[in-house]
């Protein structure tokens, strides 16, 4: 393929990235933009032209210790519910624009900790933007078949004029406000849309390499098993190769927190904490999508081509060799999607950095408060755009005069020790409140020491001078004093080597320091709201620690310079509103100084804002007893005020509760005052029936006729039935309830006594014709009151023929054993029982409000009489719900 078509290629795939950007931008509101499938994808920025090339090279030649770079990340994945979760939140509250933001701020908004983080991250991430060059270099000149071309100026050089479009993407999106705490859509846009892109891209290659190149992945493996070597592809080469795989699993396991694209597509892109319950198994989904063909990938180029061939291209060359231009082509434009997105987000992240870390307050601050608000911002944009430019043009000159002779992998992990320095300062700081900033600054400048020294120093000597003696022999021919085999250790691969030593000394360090000096009030104050993330909300307002004079006009003052009247203004009246304080308060107090800090941090960085605010106000020292004194005080109030609100719960369900109560207490009462009416009703009724049967046979003086008689006396036989059965549920009922109803225990049939209970309402059933069914051949003997059970059953039958329509109805009686006990149901076909009825059946005085009649029949105690005598046989009654018809009710009784 020629340069030009080449060329005009990525200019068409730039500018549909710029397309999606603006579209992001302008719909920033959009739920497509705003969605956990978008930032989970931006997470993807981790997997840059190292993991698209790098990963095949090392599968080539190492086999599967390729993994060590993504297991790291996917362990971690896990915690971030907890510690990514608190790392946004506190990012939130304080407008941190930049990791180094982050820590500064843990450490009382340290400026010179903030410039060192700087300097930190730009040696860590200069070289990884050169490898993401080179990578774009390289597969340029494989896919224009100039792989032999060695440009003698940089104006011939097209990776130059790529980066330099880099570049212009990254500063159109990434300045266009002044607050570098705001959500850059457009990129993160961009970034997902190129995370889909490579994906699917570095799948294609594998499917067509794998499945027809080869004949699957079970050809690749026993090809590739017949090369010499091949177990060292496929296993750990005892301890000492365990050794070097835990270290680089600790050391991507920090690099997913630590590197600045990804703390600014994590934490500072993230819209809503939510998310991460989406992130937490897509990232990890993806990353084992990517790698599901790399190992194959990287055999079938091992089978395909000779040993001078880089493995790291064998993606691109595969399809290359089998004169395939449009896969090959792919594959380019995958790779390039992961350069792209790794140089614009790193570059926005680090320009940041230097921004507010290092330039602003080094140089410009008393520039800035002499100017308006326009030229602030027109000052702060320019900083950042051209620092996006020096950042590019700094990895394009190690690029140019290093990275050259170096594999990309070689890069990567020297960009992953160097950023690793800042994990205990980052990690212990979040959960161990004796954290100082002097342990921080000493343990990172050790660390980055024992660093350079033990890999950086080695290659970059034998870069200049192309001599190994350093290396070989030591410093000052020291054996005991090898980079690579510092002290006599001597198994570890040179990164998992420097990451042991600095990581070690940086951790002892930090703690040792820190345990024995003191930092001020303002790092004892922060410290205490990045520990406590449970009560970081209420902390981060009220705890701030601070003893002085300030004036609101002051502050307002130093405001309007960064922020314009209006936005101050607005940001103030919501201040007031907030603490419900006058419009016109004139002095401030700790919390305004604290909120006019984060209004700045955005803008200009924690540490500036600092500088700013404190030269307008006139505070006093405080000692270290009076902060504690104050922050012990914050904690009792707040312990105080956790107790009021729990004890605030407990009172209002106590509340709940006796609302409750009274309410069935009256629902109760309403149904005792239906219960007596209905009592009295029907004492009377029969009473009455008895009387004037009577009354008419006295003055009958035999002129009635025989039939008529035998009628009256009939109709007086059942009145005294009836009265006599209220009379005994009356009865029974308060023997039961009072426990002075004795139980007949003995050994029955209990298909004998269904079968008594059935004759005994058989006639009442004919009357409606409705059909009682009782089919259970198995008979079951066990010790129970019979008469009591027949009473139960009689009391369900009775319900059930009640309210089973007349003609239709059907009652299925039936019994078996479960769990050592006889459960027995009585199932008909008539109404369903409401669902407001279930909880109170077996109440005394309680009927249903919905069986159409005017006056409800029976006493009301039938159902509470029966669950009495179960439960007196240690057994249980109960209505089933969910019956789309008829009622089924059930009792058990215990098999013994």
């Amino acid at each position: 393929m020629s340069n030009y078509s080449l060329i005009i290629i990525i200019i068409l795939y730039l500018s549909v990235l710029f397309y999606i950007a603006y579209l992001a931008e302008k719909k920033a509101k959009s739920k497509w933009i705003n969605n956990p499938y978008i930032y989970s994808l931006s997470l993807a920025v981790y997997c840059s032209a190292w993991t698209y090339y790098g990963s095949v090279g090392i599968a080539a030649n190492s086999g599967i210790s390729f993994l060590t770079i993504y297991l790291g990340p996917v362990i971690a994945v896990p915690l971030w519910i907890v510690v990514l979760r608190k790392i946004i939140r506190i990012s939130k509250q304080h407008k941190i624009s930049s990791i180094a933001d982050f820590i500064s701020l843990r450490y009382g908004n340290n400026r010179f900790l903030g410039a060192l983080i700087t300097i930190i991250c730009a040696f860590g991430t200069v070289p990884y933007i050169s490898l993401q060059l080179k990578a774009v270099s390289e597969t340029f000149e494989i896919m224009t078949e100039k792989s032999n071309y060695v440009s003698t100026s940089i104006l011939g050089d097209s990776t130059f004029y790529i980066a330099l479009l880099l570049a212009i993407f990254a500063t159109f999106f990434g300045t266009q406000t002044t607050d570098a705490s705001e959500k850059h859509k457009g990129i993160v846009a961009s970034v997902a849309f190129e995370s889909i892109l490579k994906l699917v891209f570095f799948l294609i290659i594998g499917v067509y390499v794998t499945y027809f190149l080869f004949d699957g992945t079970e050809d690749i493996y026993n090809k590739i098993s017949q090369t010499e070597n091949f177990e060292n592809l496929i296993k750990l080469n005892g301890l000492e190769e365990g050794f070097n795989w835990f270290f680089m699993i600790m050391l991507s396991f920090m690099a997913i927190f630590l590197l600045p694209r990804q703390f600014q597509v994590s934490v500072l892109e993230n819209n809503r904490e939510k998310h991460l319950k989406k992130a937490i198994w897509l990232f990890p989904l993806y990353l084992l999508l990517f790698n599901l063909f790399v190992i194959f990938i990287g055999w079938a180029g091992k089978l395909s081509f000779s040993r001078e061939v880089n493995g790291e291209y064998f993606a691109l060359l595969l399809p290359l060799q089998n004169n395939n231009i449009f896969l090959a082509l792919l594959v380019f434009l995958g790779g390039f999607s992961a350069v792209i997105s790794m140089v614009v987000v790193s570059t926005l992240a680090l320009s940041t950095m230097v921004s507010n870390n290092l330039i602003i307050p080094y140089g410009f601050l008393d520039k800035f408060v002499k100017n308006h608000p326009e030229k602030n911002a027109f000052y702060i944009k320019s900083i950042r755009r051209i620092s996006i430019f020096s950042i590019i043009v700094l990895a394009y000159g190690f690029y140019y005069n290093f990275s050259i002779e170096l594999p990309l992998i070689s890069i990567g992990l020297i960009s992953f020790v160097i950023i690793s320095q800042l994990a205990p300062s980052f990690f212990i700081g979040l959960f161990w409140n004796r954290g100082s900033s002097k342990g921080a600054i000493i343990g990172i400048i050790i660390g980055f020491l024992i660093t350079s020294y033990t890999l950086i120093l080695p290659f970059s000597i034998e870069a200049f001078t192309g001599s190994n003696s350093f290396t070989q022999n030591g410093l000052f021919g020291i054996t005991s004093l090898k980079p690579y085999a510092l002290f006599g250790i001597d198994f570890l691969n040179p990164h998992s080597h420097a990451f042991l030593w600095s990581l070690t000394s940086n951790t002892l360090c930090y703690l040792i320091f820190s345990l024995t000096s003191k930092g001020d009030y303002r790092e004892r104050n922060y410290a205490e709201m990045f520990v406590d993330s449970s009560n970081y909300s209420s902390l981060q307002d009220s705890a701030l620690v601070w003893k002085g004079e300030a004036y609101v006009a002051d502050i307002k003052n130093v405001l309007n310079k960064f922020l314009g009247e209006k936005h101050t203004q607005r940001a103030l009246n919501i201040f007031f509103t907030k603490y419900k304080l006058p419009q016109d308060t004139q002095m401030a107090d700790a919390r305004l100084i604290n909120f006019s800090e984060k209004l700045l941090t955005g803008s200009i960085g924690s540490a500036s804002a600092k500088i700013l605010i404190a030269s307008v106000i006139k505070e006093e020292e405080i000692s270290l007893i009076e902060v504690l004194k104050i922050l012990e005080e914050s904690k009792e109030t707040n312990a105080r005020n956790k107790l009021l609100r729990e004890k605030s719960k407990q009172l209002i369900s106590l509340t709940n509760q006796l609302k409750q109560a009274n309410e069935d207490l009256r629902t109760k009462d309403k149904q005792k005052d239906e219960f007596l009416d209905t009592v009295a009703h029907e004492l009377k009724t029969p009473i009455t029936g008895i009387r004037a049967a009577t009354e008419l046979l006295i003055d009958e003086n035999g002129e009635m006729p025989n039939e008529i008689k035998e009628q009256f006396l009939k109709n007086m036989l059942q009145d005294s039935d009836r009265l006599s059965r209220l009379i005994n549920d009356i009865l029974d009922f308060e023997k039961l309830s009072t426990g002075r109803q004795t139980l007949n225990l003995e050994l029955n049939s209990i298909k004998k006594t269904i079968k008594h209970a059935i004759n005994s309402v058989q006639h009442i059933a004919s009357n409606k014709e409705i059909t009682i069914i009782n089919d259970n051949l198995v008979d079951f003997q066990f010790h129970y009151d019979e008469d009591r059970i027949l009473q139960v059953l009689t009391n369900l039958l009775s319900n059930s023929i009640k309210f089973t329509e007349p003609k239709k109805g059907k009652i299925i009686v039936e019994y078996k054993m479960i769990n050592n006990f006889i459960e027995i149901y009585v199932i008909d076909n008539g109404k369903v029982i409401p669902e407001e009825d279930f909880d109170y059946i077996f109440d005394k005085f309680y009927q249903s409000m919905n069986q159409n009649t005017i006056k409800p029949e029976g006493s009301g105690l039938g159902l509470a009489i029966s669950k009495q005598i179960i439960e007196q046989h240690s057994g249980k009654i109960w209505a089933k719900r969910g019956n789309k018809s008829g009622a089924t009710f059930v009792f058990k009784l215990p098999f013994n």
